[in-house]
């Protein structure tokens, strides 16, 4: 059997898709502006205790 999605139910998923693909260039936008403007000692110690975290050897 084959299923028909109304037109009204279609224009809301492309909507939701177009809501999905925005935020997450939103959230990728403001984490690369906030590591590029944090001071250096700032972004290492993230990363280092993210490695930690991860149990991945850093020194």
């Amino acid at each position: 059997m084959q299923q028909t999605i109304s037109a009204s139910q279609n224009n809301t998923l492309t909507l939701s898709a177009a809501v999905q693909v925005v935020s997450a260039i939103a959230i990728g936008a403001a984490l690369l502006f906030a590591v590029g403007f944090a001071p250096m000692d700032v972004a290492h110690n993230a990363a280092h205790d993210a490695r930690h975290a991860f149990a991945f050897p850093c020194h």
